[in-house]
């Protein structure tokens, strides 16, 4: 399930940081999901402040997305005001690269 850019827009006019949730960022990589096989989710367990600089999860993601059969995109977890507008709107955590639900990943890395 991708997430809906609408309901997506509302929640983030009332967090305190949007940018942390929005992705497209120079140098991220966007596939066209319907067009590959195997989808990973890297998952790093704290905030994006922190873990977009994380080299760990950077060189993951680049050697994952050099694959031409593979997908991988990023997901953090969300800072309390987020984590409490999406709960409320009933909104699965989702990747920064296409907004697809952590669900529709066939692999999650963390």
């Amino acid at each position: 399930m991708k997430i809906d850019d609408r309901i997506l827009d509302r929640l983030l006019a009332t967090v305190q940081k949007p940018a942390r949730y929005i992705g497209g960022e120079y140098n991220s990589v966007v596939k066209d999901w319907d067009a590959i096989p195997t989808r990973i989710a890297l998952a790093f367990p704290d905030v994006y402040d922190l873990g977009m600089s994380n080299l760990g999860l950077a060189i993951l993601y680049h050697l994952l997305n050099e694959q031409p059969d593979v997908l991988a995109e990023r997901v953090f977890v969300p800072w309390p005001d987020m984590e409490a507008a999406m709960r409320d709107a009933g909104m699965p955590l989702y990747s920064l690269e296409t907004r697809h639900a952590l669900r529709d990943f066939d692999l999650l890395g963390i």
